[in-house]
């Protein structure tokens, strides 16, 4: 006989969810198992919880009064277990985690040893993709972003600030001159990047994110260490988040030129991870981690090297 708790969860995670396979993987287990729970509670009920399409799995009226029952109760069992083990839960399995190229190796990679060291029982994938990825389709647990936040359907935990800078080589500027003004740009080889949702051709400036400039290049890219290097090698002006350049800066390969107004804020740094009752204890854990590691700094010391890299404070342990 199955379990009928472990039946509520599944029935629960694919009415969120809405498939079969996609609450199978969020819960570790095979398709078939989640099928066969699914019906023994339909076969106990004596009703059809669900309206089966060849796309999605959508709730019958039954389903949803059924579903609304057992959210209190289930909600219950996790808050019993999590006075009974407060003080004993240890984090562990696999946490699949997703992030963007650059901020991945730059300011993810080196924290996970400190993280790791404290988890030893937990396994971290990371896949590192400039693209958006479906959580729920692809079975990821938590993924970090930066910038606008498209999938309202996603739980979203903001995790700093994300400032951005105009800056080019010495020897550009030596070359083309320094820019003062805004408008100036228009007359810069300006490199773009290709993955803005909005377009590569226009940057925004202002804290209202409300002044435009139009800039035009010989360079786009889907990558942004590949503008960086770009710009490093004198071919033109990036505007780019700090973390990415902030070394750069500091050393002196890039020059942070200072318009009539500064650069918009990206929207910021974000942990994402599929709705859900509660998110795994693993989720949850590396969540609060990365908030502590990721306190915000003043944007002049971000750039001047000393104990901040890229923007971010991580407050590494020695």
């Amino acid at each position: 006989m199955l379990d009928r708790l472990t039946g509520m969860e599944v029935f629960a995670t694919v009415a969120t969810l809405g498939s079969l396979s996609a609450a199978a993987r969020k819960l570790d287990m095979s398709q078939t198992m989640a099928t066969k729970h699914v019906a023994a509670l339909e076969a106990r009920l004596g009703v059809k919880l669900f309206y089966r399409t060849t796309r999605r799995l959508s709730l019958t009226e039954a389903g949803r009064i059924y579903l609304e029952a057992i959210e209190r109760i289930l909600g219950d069992v996790d808050e019993a277990d999590s006075k009974a083990s407060a003080s004993a839960v240890e984090v562990r399995g696999t946490l699949r985690l997703n992030a963007p190229i650059s901020f991945g190796v730059r300011e993810i990679a080196p924290l996970l040893p400190e993280f790791t060291r404290a988890h030893p029982a937990l396994t971290i994938d990371l896949s590192l993709s400039d693209h958006y990825v479906d959580l729920v389709e692809e079975g990821w647990d938590l993924a970090v972003r930066i910038g606008d936040i498209r999938n309202s359907s996603l739980i979203v935990r903001r995790l700093g600030a994300c400032p951005s800078v105009v800056c080019a080589a010495p020897s550009y500027l030596k070359e083309r001159g320094t820019p003062r003004r805004i408008a100036d740009l228009a007359s810069h080889n300006c490199l773009g990047y290709s993955l803005l949702r909005a377009p590569s051709g226009r940057w925004l400036f202002g804290d209202d994110r409300k002044t435009g400039a139009e800039i035009n290049g010989n360079l786009r890219a889907n990558n942004a260490d590949a503008l960086v290097a770009a710009a490093i090698g004198g071919q033109g002006i990036i505007c780019q988040p700090v973390f990415l350049v902030a070394r750069e800066i500091a050393a002196g390969s890039l020059i942070r030129i200072e318009l009539d107004q500064p650069a918009a804020l990206v929207d910021g740094i974000f942990a994402l991870y599929p709705a859900g009752r509660h998110p795994p204890a693993k989720v949850r854990t590396f969540i609060d981690f990365l908030v502590k590691r990721f306190r915000p700094v003043p944007l002049s010391s971000a750039m001047t090297g000393g104990e901040n890299t890229g923007g971010l404070n991580h407050a590494r342990k020695q």
